[in-house]
């Protein structure tokens, strides 16, 4: 029996793609560089600030010349002034959310971002009391697909990898997952298209949050047969 959730925050639970975009093109226009369209940000984002930049600035005319730390200094500055443009969950997220804690679940948040802004931003879309952990990078927690930040959510919830489900909506989140001994769900309303996620071996594919609350009750019956 499945008896906790980890999630993913960009592109799972969070549709942040044009706070990403708008943090990242005000500091292209900042340093006198192309703006990038905000779809083309699903590709960049998802592995941290610091390789966002790096995909940015390998995108666009000039890029190649720009000073990276400075680009990178002001993108992080920028973003953590203004993290919460135009995001918002995705579509029957809150309601999924609910569900699963009413099944028994343990909740979790595992995010590339810092810490800190991993925290403030679950804290402002869903609030302090839904999830019973967030975690984002930090010194002894490092960046996806490493399988720590996984496995310390598990072990804080006293339950076993193979008893936890991982989702996330990137080739790094299924790494992660996988890497954790943790069945991983995909999910196609994300940053990147179902064949990435084949790809990289989720071992169920979603399309809706709905079909994750009807796994896991499936999971439940047979259980208890």
């Amino acid at each position: 029996m499945y008896k906790a959730c980890i999630f993913d925050l960009d592109g799972t639970i969070a549709d942040t793609v044009e706070s990403i975009a708008y943090v990242g093109n005000k500091t292209l226009t900042h340093f006198h560089l192309p703006t990038i369209p905000v779809k083309d940000y699903n590709f960049y984002a998802g592995n941290g600030a610091d390789e966002l930049v790096r995909k940015m600035l390998e995108a666009v005319p000039g890029g190649a010349q720009a000073d990276y730390e400075q680009v990178r200094i002001l993108y992080r500055k920028w973003f953590e002034e203004d993290p919460f443009y135009h995001v918002k969950p995705f579509p029957g997220i809150v309601e999924l959310l609910e569900n699963l804690k009413k099944e028994g679940l343990k909740i979790a948040v595992l995010s590339n971002k810092p810490h800190r802004a991993a925290i403030e931003v679950v804290e402002k879309i869903f609030g302090r009391e839904m999830f019973h952990k967030v975690q984002g990078q930090t010194e002894k927690v490092p960046r996806k697909p490493s399988p720590i930040g996984a496995l310390t959510i598990a072990e804080e919830f006293a339950v076993k990898p193979e008893e936890c489900l991982y989702l996330g909506d990137t080739d790094t989140d299924m790494e992660t997952g996988h890497g954790a001994g943790m069945f991983t769900i995909g999910v196609t309303w994300g940053f990147r298209p179902r064949k990435e996620l084949e790809e990289h071996r989720a071992d169920l594919i979603v399309d809706r949050p709905e079909e994750i609350l009807e796994f896991v009750k499936r999971a439940k019956s047979r259980e208890n047969l």
